[in-house]
């Protein structure tokens, strides 16, 4: 199996050095193509990846076509990939906002695996939803999903509208869990921790908590009640929250970064076709 990565940068180097390190691809090297003569360099340096200068030189005989650039770049590179490609062809993008459709228009092909990755993919532990219009039969959904799965996890969604609302949940999710961690540390360094002892605070709070949750069957919600006692310290702390209205935000800006990635969507599709 034959795999390519079209587009170097935090992403798509992410899959890409997952992959590579698996064994999905058969003892053979990743391939991968970056528009970017700097980025082509340094990516020559990485033994186990097999880099090409030109893009008609690996698209034809690859397999399954890794596609992680911006969005807006869409256009001009599906137009230089569709004179090299052929049926047989799995398209897997990592494009947010880019639908099914407009791949497939753009590339004149029809097997599509459209995707929401997330941050933590870089340290294995990512999550990406995945869908794949019907063309894409089941065996090659399942080596799709080995293949994310070298990042961390991924679930199948039913239809796109899920893969727009994982990008307001685990898309967009780390950047709250880090706005969370800075007003914590923040909090710590006004009550007098140093720096150091603010960081280990709060990295240490929130790994736990997450590793409870992950290892018990147990609701956050009974592991709020578990933790919060009567007339003590966290229940004063949640009830702060609660008075607050923070839940209600949080859900308001999942829903805020939900109806922006389908708003994307609808700006790609409506764009002039050239």
């Amino acid at each position: 199996m034959k795999v390519l990565v079209i587009g170097a940068g935090n992403m798509g180097l992410t899959y890409a050095e997952g992959m590579a390190s698996s064994s999905h691809l058969n003892r053979k090297n990743l391939r991968i193509f970056d528009n970017s003569p700097e980025k082509t360099l340094s990516l020559i340096k990485i033994p186990h990846f097999d880099v090409y200068e030109k893009l008609e030189d690996c698209l034809s005989d690859s397999d399954i076509i890794f596609i992680a650039v911006k969005p807006y770049q869409a256009d001009d590179l599906f137009d230089k990939m569709r004179p090299h490609l052929n049926s047989g062809q799995i398209f897997v993008s990592l494009m947010a906002g880019v639908t099914i459709e407009s791949i497939q228009n753009g590339l004149g092909q029809k097997k599509v695996v459209r995707t929401m990755p997330n941050l933590p993919a870089q340290v294995g532990k990512g999550v990406t939803s995945y869908t794949a219009s019907e063309e894409v039969s089941r065996i090659e959904l399942i080596m799709v999903r080995n293949l994310l799965d070298t990042t961390g996890e991924s679930i199948k969604v039913e239809s796109e509208k899920f893969i727009d609302a994982s990008t307001g949940i685990s898309g967009s999710g780390p950047a709250y869990v880090f706005y969370f961690m800075q007003s914590m540390l923040e909090a710590a360094q006004k009550m007098g921790f140093s720096e150091n002892d603010s960081k280990v605070l709060v990295s240490q709070t929130f790994e736990g908590a997450v590793t409870l949750f992950k290892n018990e069957d147990i609701s956050p919600a009974t592991w709020m009640k578990r933790v919060a006692s009567k007339g003590g310290t966290t229940r004063a702390a949640l009830d702060s929250m609660e008075d607050n209205n923070v839940k209600e935000l949080i859900q308001e800006a999942a829903y805020a970064a939900f109806d922006r990635a389908v708003e994307l969507g609808k700006e790609k599709q409506t764009e002039p076709t050239k």
